[in-house]
């Protein structure tokens, strides 16, 4: 499995990576950790001469560099990574270009297996679809910075799944809430609840929702089947039948001390972008962490 981790500044990014990492570190993923910055076109051209040369400090104060140094240092202080279990090591900094707008930051002495640090330039949504496309990352993590409507963005236009951090508190025990219905979406979901809550070692709650107080044969047979599938995988399940608007029912019921996983709407493209989606409209009013998967 290959995870990128979006970072845009210290303030926003620890709880990214704390998300990020414990998944990663369970799944044995390889990683990368990116920041987007500002267009090469806005920043000096002495900062690119700069760029392009091995650094032996940090003076050069291109945007993001700072940043990326700072993700690694976090890691390596929370232990992460370890770095007694590097291979071999850069003598020297190095910005190592990959075309135009994407570089890999190489600090001294700082390899690690299984981990990128990419800066690149430009407009945030068109670059991490770029990378995505490029590089094949089956998840791409990202922070909320109070920019919901690019989050959404995100959604719409990046084709892995999208776990979006909101008001994530690393020592606070949360639950994971799975939207269940009969839907291919729902069965790809199951399987990363399953692994995020084994990366967690918490617990699930299983949520069907019929807009009418009638549940179908096909709905039961769908939430026992994710339950089973729980249970098989050590995972303690619990299954919830409510009836109500879904958005509004998931939104409630998740409070905030549950992750969200939701699949991806089954609506057409061109329908999703008039009137949205159940997971769009989810991400955009919920006030806990959600995974969208596709």
């Amino acid at each position: 499995m290959k995870i990128l981790i979006a970072v845009r500044s210290k303030e926003y990014s620890s709880p990214t990576l704390d998300v990020g990492m414990n998944i990663s570190r369970y799944l044995r993923a390889s990683t990368t950790i990116v920041d987007v910055g500002e267009k090469v076109s806005e920043i000096s051209s002495k900062d690119i001469k700069l760029a392009n040369e091995i650094m032996d400090s940090w003076d050069l104060d291109r945007p993001g560099i700072d940043v990326l140094e700072w993700a690694y240092d976090y890691l390596v202080d929370n232990k992460f990574i370890d770095q007694q279990d590097e291979g071999e090591v850069f003598p020297k900094n190095l910005l190592v270009h990959h075309g135009e707008r994407r570089a890999e930051l190489l600090l001294k002495g700082s390899v690690v297996k299984n981990l990128r640090l990419i800066l690149r330039n430009g407009d945030i949504v068109d670059e991490l679809r770029d990378e995505v496309q490029t590089y094949q990352y089956d998840v791409t993590i990202i922070g909320d910075s109070g920019r919901r409507k690019m989050v959404l963005e995100i959604v719409r236009y990046i084709d892995s799944s999208i776990f979006l951090i909101n008001n994530f508190t690393p020592k606070k025990i949360y639950k994971i809430l799975l939207a269940v219905d009969d839907s291919p979406g729902t069965r790809k979901a199951l399987r990363y609840g399953v692994r995020i809550a084994k990366a967690f070692g918490i617990d699930v709650t299983l949520l069907t929702i019929s807009k009418n107080k009638k549940f179908g044969e096909v709905q039961k047979k769908a939430s026992k089947h994710a339950e089973t599938m729980m249970r098989r995988s050590g995972i303690s399940a619990k299954i919830i039948m409510e009836t109500g608007d879904p958005v509004k029912t998931i939104i409630k019921t998740a409070g905030q001390d549950h992750i969200i996983i939701m699949g991806e709407s089954r609506r057409s493209p061109l329908k999703k972008l008039f009137l949205g989606s159940k997971p769009l409209n989810v991400m955009k009013l919920s006030q806990t962490p959600v995974l969208i998967v596709k």
